[in-house]
């Protein structure tokens, strides 16, 4: 690996995972209003790639940026952080 690049990394719930090989993660992060500073929750949806089809729902995982994948999919799944009952 080149000197200066970091992989990009997330942490998000899988929100979906009824595709083969592939999963939803959605990532909220808190952004503040740029008038009343009130601090707001907002959320992103990530594909994710997920090689051993291991996730279930409310899943937390850790996603990766990599290579594009196919159309939607450019993150992969490093691991998973908590699993649900």
């Amino acid at each position: 690996m080149l000197s200066g690049n970091k992989i990009k990394t997330k942490i998000g719930t899988v929100v979906s995972n009824n595709m083969e090989k592939s999963i939803v993660v959605k990532v909220e992060y808190l952004v503040s209003h740029p008038l009343y500073k009130k601090r707001i929750k907002k959320s992103s949806k990530f594909m994710a790639h997920d090689e051993k089809d291991t996730c279930s729902i409310g899943d937390k995982v850790k996603i990766a940026e990599t290579r594009p994948l196919s159309k939607r999919k450019r993150w992969r799944v490093t691991e998973i952080l908590e699993r649900t009952k």
